[in-house]
């Protein structure tokens, strides 16, 4: 019988290299591959970036303003409804049209604007979209009023530092996994005190904070949402799974099934990887709902309530510029993250500003170009509405999204700088004649002829009444009783003053 020997004295060479000559000897014989690999990545990306740019190139995008119905009273279900609606715009694209046309998923922007106190609710929407904005908009909402306008960003510098203006801006993320939902809408309902009032709309502190705003100050505030398949369902229960105890199911491969079968033919012949009395591997027991604590629970349910609604790509950005001598961070930063706090769900999810990547504001080294480039960076991404710049988009569901984006109810909101639509439309009534039905009026219809009006007269009425006297059109008929009665003496039973 052969020996098989194994020759490592290579290896132990390696490993008795001094460690600079290690690494070096480490890269010229591998080390180019890794290299190599990640060289190749970059070039694709930038690629791929370049040819999306151009193909946004050839495409229109509209900004829509929204004015709020005045007096509105609908809860964010409406809003919730409206999202459904805009999962329409989703399409599928196959590998030639995205590595060859630089085609991608349009996205929409739902913003929330204050320039200096005016707050205005907007949708940046692709031209080829728009009647499906218009649409979701009017079928919950039938006196808003949508109007085209140009885009807001463009009224501040675009590079910063500027000697007038200064910049803070950042994107917000989700704390935990995105299956974990956040404090949504209905959290915000009690029954208590009046119906219109059992609705405590947490867009009131954001409408304050609006409203707050002086002159040379403007705040921004930005959900990018991109339409999404199904795909982040199986996400979401492999997460349940997790929570119940399940094993998540592996896929074989070739090599695995071999072992296992020659495993499955040794215990069938020998005998010598299981005894007699323990033929059957122990299945381990899943937990059940009994099983679980009240935080498992509650977050069980949470994940399959996200799962059973639609869901977007989202993306949260803000920027707040300002003149410098108005700025106030203290103010406006500290209010918009007390604003999102307000959803958060410890026990589920929450939303907190990326303080590492995004947000305008460095430590330690290099602190003043980091901070230029940080500022440039997210000004930047919010103009361009970009969903690739800065952090991965999570997901969301639609009943988040209205909790987050939706017109505030006025009897929880009193913010007088929002723009509100003037006053209800009213449809013509159906009765009316349509223009081809009418019909040309005679020359004599208002004529004034022997003082009888709108009266048409033949030549036989004028030679029958030829003779007879003239009386008014309209007559007075007098009763004898009546003059008796009007002659007579007051009755004598009538009070005296």
């Amino acid at each position: 019988m052969n020996n098989i020997v194994i020759n490592t004295s290579r290896i132990e060479h390696f490993l008795n290299l001094p460690p600079e000559q290690m690494f070096w000897t480490f890269m010229a014989n591998f080390g180019w591959i890794i290299i190599g690999i990640f060289f190749i990545k970059g070039v694709l990306e930038l690629y791929l970036f370049w040819l999306r740019g151009e193909w946004s190139k050839t495409h229109k995008n509209v900004i829509l303003a929204i004015d709020i119905p005045k007096g509105n009273e609908q809860t964010p279900k409406a809003v919730e409804n409206m999202f459904t609606y805009l999962a329409g715009a989703h399409g599928s694209i196959n590998f030639f049209e995205k590595w060859f046309e630089g085609k991608y998923q349009k996205s929409f922007s739902f913003e929330i604007v204050s320039l200096e106190g005016y707050t205005q609710f907007i949708i940046r929407t692709p031209a080829e979209f728009r009647n499906l904005v218009e649409s979701s908009v009017y079928s919950q909402y039938p006196d808003a009023e949508i109007t085209e306008i140009d885009d807001y960003t463009e009224t501040v510098p675009q590079r910063y530092p500027d000697e007038e203006y200064d910049v803070w801006g950042t994107e917000f993320t989700q704390s935990s996994p995105w299956m974990y939902p956040i404090k949504c809408y209905e959290e915000f309902e009690h029954r208590m005190g009046p119906l219109e009032t059992q609705f405590k709309d947490p867009m009131a502190t954001l409408m304050d904070l609006c409203g707050s705003l002086r002159q040379g100050e403007q705040l921004w505030l930005q959900f990018l949402i991109i339409p999404i398949g199904f795909d982040w369902i199986k996400e979401a229960e492999k997460e349940m799974d997790n929570i119940l105890g399940k094993k998540p199911k592996v896929k074989k491969d070739l090599f695995m099934r071999l072992l296992e079968l020659l495993g499955q033919l040794s215990e069938a012949i020998y005998k010598i990887w299981s005894s007699d009395t323990d033929t059957k591997e122990k299945e381990e027991k899943t937990k059940t709902i009994m099983d679980l604590t009240p935080k498992e629970q509650k977050r069980l349910e949470a994940i399959s309530n996200k799962a059973s609604k639609l869901a977007f790509g989202v993306k949260i950005r803000t920027v707040y510029v300002a003149k410098k001598e108005v700025m106030n961070k203290a103010k406006v930063v500290n209010g918009l993250v007390g604003f999102m706090k307000q959803f958060a769900a410890l026990d589920l999810n929450n939303l907190k500003p990326d303080v590492k990547k995004t947000m305008t504001k460095a430590v330690y080294f290099w602190t003043e170009s980091r901070v230029k480039r940080k500022k440039n960076n997210i000004f930047q991404a919010y103009v361009n509405r970009s969903d690739s710049q800065g952090l991965k988009p999570g997901i969301m569901s639609i009943e988040e999204l209205a909790t987050l984006w939706h017109f505030p109810t006025e009897g929880s909101v009193k913010a007088p700088l929002v723009q509100t639509a003037k006053g209800r439309k009213a449809d013509a009534p159906s009765s009316l004649p349509l223009a081809s039905e009418l019909r040309e009026a005679p020359d004599d219809l208002f004529k004034n002829d022997d003082k009888f009006f709108f009266q048409e007269k033949k030549e036989d009425d004028r030679e029958e009444r030829g003779n007879l006297k003239e009386e008014p059109f309209f007559t007075e008929t007098k009763s004898q009783d009546d003059i008796t009665h009007r002659n007579s003496a007051p009755p004598p039973n009538l009070p005296f003053a």
